[in-house]
């Protein structure tokens, strides 16, 4: 007689934890590598934004600041340049971040702000 099911099946429970296991590395490794891209468009939209509407170069460089601590980007105030370019406001900054995948893969992502609004 043949046993079914899922845990009494050998080759079926195998299956199984594998394709599960494999299924939550894969969220987990698109987690890792997808959250700094996220904060990266993120912060690119917001800049664009608060320069489009700036008035003052401090206050811009400021609210892109706090932005960028909101969204947990490790760059400071003194790494954002902002400047006036006639009607032109543009703002720079760049930074990196590393991504690491259970201690065994390292990536390291630069990314560079370079917004002319």
């Amino acid at each position: 007689m043949k046993k079914t099911g899922l845990l009494n099946n050998e080759d079926g429970f195998f299956k199984f934890a594998f394709i599960t296991a494999l299924i939550a590395f894969a969220i987990y490794a698109g987690l890792q590598f997808g959250m700094p891209q996220y904060r990266y468009s993120t912060l690119k939209t917001d800049a664009a934004e608060f320069a489009r509407i700036s008035v003052d170069i401090e206050k811009t460089k400021a609210q892109i600041a706090e932005r960028a601590v909101e969204l947990k980007v490790p760059i400071t105030e003194k790494d954002i340049e902002v400047a006036r370019e006639g009607n032109l406001v543009k703002v720079r900054a760049s930074w990196s971040e590393t991504v690491d995948i259970l201690g065994m893969y390292q990536k390291k992502m630069d990314f560079k702000l370079d917004i002319k609004e």
